[in-house]
């Protein structure tokens, strides 16, 4: 993976603006064809009891940086919807830390893509993986 293919995060970030990502709290990091780098913190609002981060939380943040690495393998004018994602989770988000995820590609194809996101808690254990199909539109 080079850094001369590295992308400016900043377009990304502004296409959050008034979105659900921006929403959730997405932070996104990098950008890169073939790696995706994000954070969220786990506020309450995106918690169940007893103060662990809501599965659906857990599973917009990764679609949304499988959506993020599609798009930025994108040709010009193309998008992207998710057709299909399956979660394992492994423990539980903890209210009040910050959860990392790291988007790679599976397979990028020119009808589909594939990605799998790796969500990291703040001792860099699993705290969920998700992979994900999105259509090239």
């Amino acid at each position: 993976m080079s850094d001369a293919e590295t992308l400016d995060v900043e377009p990304y970030r502004r296409g959050f603006r008034g979105l659900f990502p921006e929403h959730l709290g997405v932070r996104l990091l990098s950008v890169h064809p073939e790696l995706i780098v994000a954070e969220i913190d786990v506020e309450r609002h995106l918690c169940t009891a007893p103060g662990l981060m809501h599965g659906g939380a857990i599973m917009a943040f990764a679609d949304t940086l499988g959506a993020v690495g599609t798009s930025a393998n994108l040709p010009p004018g193309a998008g992207t919807t998710t057709i299909e994602s399956k979660t394992n989770f492994f423990r539980g988000g903890v209210e009040g830390t910050t959860l990392r995820g790291e988007c790679r590609p599976m397979h990028r194809g020119r009808r589909t893509q594939v990605w799998q996101t790796t969500i990291l808690n703040p001792e860099g254990k699993l705290v969920a993986q998700v992979t994900q199909t999105q259509m090239v539109l």
